[in-house]
């Protein structure tokens, strides 16, 4: 019976020392994760924005895009891009959920009137070699200057203005939906999206 009590006292304390390892681990990584993710995210805008003088991450506001299954709100938040006082650009995240192998997350870079500055690939589990392809800088130079009125947002073999990849329609047309999705939402929300300078709302 002693053992028994000893083995658990054990057993206790190591499973005490673990967790507070853990814990100490969590607590000295979390700033610096935060920090390379807040880095990645201003590449990203830095990739899609027009030319700009502050930091975008530092002058956004978030809008409710709807409720998920449970009702739980969701929100899009818009970082604005500026030239002095000027509104220059505003970048936003769009998920397309019918990429081939699921969802593919796109950063979306507009002028103020909503036409794409240029497209970030920021995530996909696409198929190698294939889908894939949409990170190249030939497909998604393809969305520079386009807009929702000069533009057929459909793929080629669809009837519209944007090229497949061979073999892989699926994930180009699933980005071509998703940013045109984005643009639409930006259409509507325009002057909510502008609003007045000063950091998040």
């Amino acid at each position: 019976m002693k053992e028994m009590f000893r083995l658990a006292f054990v057993l206790t304390l190591i499973a005490a020392g673990a967790g507070l390892v853990l814990s100490l681990v969590e607590t000295v990584t979390r700033e610096p994760i935060a920090e390379q993710r807040r880095l990645e995210t201003l590449r990203a805008l830095q990739a899609v924005l027009p030319p700009i003088d502050n930091s975008p991450d530092a002058d956004t506001v978030a809008l409710s895009v709807g409720r998920d299954r449970k009702g739980r709100e969701l929100t899009r938040t818009f970082y604005r891009g500026r030239r002095g006082e000027d509104l220059a650009g505003v970048a936003f995240k769009v998920t397309a959920p019918d990429g081939y192998s699921g969802n593919i997350t796109i950063m979306v870079g507009v002028e103020p009137d909503g036409t794409v500055a240029g497209i970030e690939i920021l995530s996909h589990a696409e198929t190698p070699g294939l889908g894939d392809k949409i990170e190249e800088p030939w497909f998604k130079d393809t969305f520079r200057g386009k807009n929702l009125d000069n533009a057929d947002w459909r793929v080629k073999k669809d009837g519209g203005d944007f090229d497949q990849i061979t073999g892989a329609t699926i994930s180009p047309r699933a980005t071509v939906g998703a940013v045109r999705s984005g643009l639409e939402y930006y259409r509507q929300h325009r002057d909510e999206i502008a609003g007045t300078k000063g950091g998040t709302q």
